[in-house]
């Protein structure tokens, strides 16, 4: 269970004041068909804070592209991946 998560919305926000510092992608633990994007804000201890859909407690994609694209619209220029 996710306690945690951010909708994209309030990533938008963040992101058009300059405040993620680290954006990261991974699979989804079970299925590797799936993939999430997290965020981290503050200092560099600052845990990962996972992007979450209205309805679901953790949004998935189906490619990195569409992950790609995803972030892109809300002006994140740069992502590391996690395999």
């Amino acid at each position: 269970m996710i306690g945690e998560a951010i909708q994209s919305d309030t990533l938008k926000a963040l992101v058009s004041q300059h405040a993620i510092r680290e954006a990261v992608v991974g699979r989804v633990a079970g299925d590797d068909a799936k993939w999430t994007l997290s965020i981290r804000l503050g200092g560099p201890t600052a845990r990962l804070v996972p992007v979450r859909s209205r309805r679901e407690p953790l949004r998935t994609w189906a490619s990195l592209t569409a992950v790609g694209r995803f972030a892109e619209s809300l002006g994140i220029t740069a992502f590391s991946v996690e395999l």
